[in-house]
């Protein structure tokens, strides 16, 4: 009784899915996932949500804006789409009342540009086929909005109705980020500087369902708490995709200083990335981590040389990720600005990744000569402290 009524006094939302529904026997545990991560992300709101031929329908209380809703759906991995509809009986009358009022919102409100009617008739004993019901309820548009113009290939505007046990209307679908949903493929930990890259790589990973904690080796006072409040506020716009994450910061300023005094000058940065694979191991196994995820590109910087790689994955009792290992920068920037996180990256603090870099870096190490450097080195016991000092911020979900 509590279900009906809760679908009675709500808003329906028709969301579609993709990749899910090609995984065979093992569909339902990623639909369990998703549906358990739009309810998560819709409360405090009531809400209900029910499948059927690849379709979720979620009905939302009415007291809960539009926009929030939106706002779930567009930052969810695993919506590839999702519309506010209406729902009636199979009554031709009441659909087209129904119709009339949905094509008073927007996008239709304005009542200029192209549209279509498209059709979907699941119940083929209707009394109407798909090409005359799209007839029918063009004319309805046409009769309010008589300046707009019907054009079947690509349309500013569309109006939709699939006759199933019931009639479900509404207008142009609304894109959702497709991928996975978050949590399916396990935990893994992202080394989020304040840069443009490591956002992104994060954002691509947790498309692909991957949980992720985020790790910021801070230098302070060679970075500047701007520098610091810059990474959390990028964790926090990535947190929505997901499905929160918590911020680990770890105080770097002694173990770069020992580097500096302890080892060449060009290996200043190798032997940085080392320890900081060093800490983010210690750290992935202290929060049930099982990967590392970095924003590294194949040759973009002298770090990020193949061989440079090689080192770095020697130093690493886990696998290291790199999802943009192929991307170049203009590919990098346009997801940046996609997701939202390009306009905080450029903020001019720089971090401790920068403030340390020396001129003339050595980019074709040799593994076993810089395994032999970092051991001279005498770090582990200061870096250990480091990791054991952590500060640990909850950074939620909120959209």
């Amino acid at each position: 009784m509590e279900m009906n009524e809760t679908m009675q006094n709500s808003n329906l939302y028709l969301i579609r899915l993709g990749e899910i529904s090609l995984k065979g026997l093992n569909r339902g545990f990623f639909e369990k996932k998703l549906k358990n991560n739009i309810k998560i992300k819709i409360h405090p709101y009531r809400s209900v949500l029910t499948r059927e031929k690849g379709r979720f329908y979620l009905y939302v209380s009415k007291d809960c804006p539009d926009e929030h809703v939106f706002k779930v759906l567009r930052t969810t991995f695993g919506v590839v789409g999702f519309s506010k509809a209406v729902v009636c009986s199979k009554d031709w009358d009441d659909i087209v009342e129904n119709a009339k009022k949905l094509i008073e919102n927007e996008p239709f409100s304005d009542g200029t540009g192209t549209f279509k009617v498209e059709s979907r008739r699941a119940d083929k004993s209707y009394f109407m086929n798909s090409y005359q019901i799209e007839c029918e309820l063009g004319g309805v548009v046409l009769d309010r909005y008589p300046d707009m113009k019907v054009k079947v290939k690509n349309p500013d505007k569309e109006l939709r109705i699939e006759i199933r046990d019931k009639v479900y209307m509404y207008t142009s679908p609304v894109s959702g980020p497709g991928g996975l949903p978050v949590g399916t493929a396990g935990k893994g930990l992202l080394l989020l500087s304040g840069g443009i890259d490591s956002p992104v790589a994060g954002w691509r990973m947790a498309k692909r369902g991957l949980k992720q904690d985020c790790l910021y080796f801070h230098a302070y006072p060679y970075t500047s708490e701007q520098a610091l409040q810059k990474v959390k506020d990028l964790a926090r716009i990535i947190a929505p995709y997901n499905q929160g994450t918590n911020l680990v910061v770890i105080n770097f300023t002694e173990c770069e200083l020992w580097i500096k005094e302890h080892s060449k000058e060009e290996e200043h940065t190798l032997m940085m990335r080392a320890c900081m694979m060093k800490a983010a191991n210690a750290i992935a196994k202290q929060r049930d981590c099982k990967v590392l995820v970095t924003g590294e590109a194949l040759g973009q910087v002298a770090s990020q040389t193949l061989e440079s790689m090689c080192f770095t994955n020697s130093m690493s009792e886990i696998p290291v990720l790199r999802p943009l290992v192929a991307m170049d920068k203009e590919e990098i920037i346009s997801t940046a600005r996609e997701i939202g996180t390009y306009e905080t990256s450029i903020l001019p603090y720089d971090d401790c990744c920068v403030i340390f870099s020396p001129k003339h870096p050595l980019v074709r190490p040799e593994v076993a000569s810089e395994k032999r450097s970092y051991a001279e080195m005498g770090i582990d016991d200061l870096l250990a402290k480091a990791v054991a000092e952590a500060e640990v911020f909850e950074v939620p979900y909120t959209v």
